[in-house]
């Protein structure tokens, strides 16, 4: 069976817009932002009950509470940066 160039092209063309994303779905970069958005708003209320800590408007456990929200949201930032720059590193090595 022979393919010419001109049946190829058809067959990628019609191929094409199954590779497009569906709409109404999320995108990486919309769930990255969320992702950074989320870690702000954690950090900045870890932030917030420390400050009300320290002028004596909130109890030890509720402080406790943030500082340990707040070290587990760095913690899964630093995490989701190790393997972004992983995958980078094994895009890098594919041979082209």
């Amino acid at each position: 069976m022979s393919i010419s160039p001109i049946s190829a092209a058809n067959f990628y063309t019609a191929a094409k817009p199954a590779t497009q994303p569906e709409p109404g779905g999320t995108s990486a970069q919309a769930s990255f932002g969320q992702f950074a958005a989320d870690l702000v708003d954690t950090l900045q209320q870890g932030e917030n009950t420390a400050k009300a800590a320290m002028t004596g408007n909130a109890d030890m456990p509720s402080l406790v509470e943030a500082l340990a929200k707040s070290e587990l949201a760095v913690q899964t930032a630093v995490t989701v940066r190790d393997k972004v720059v992983q995958a980078y590193q094994e895009i890098l090595r594919m041979p082209v």
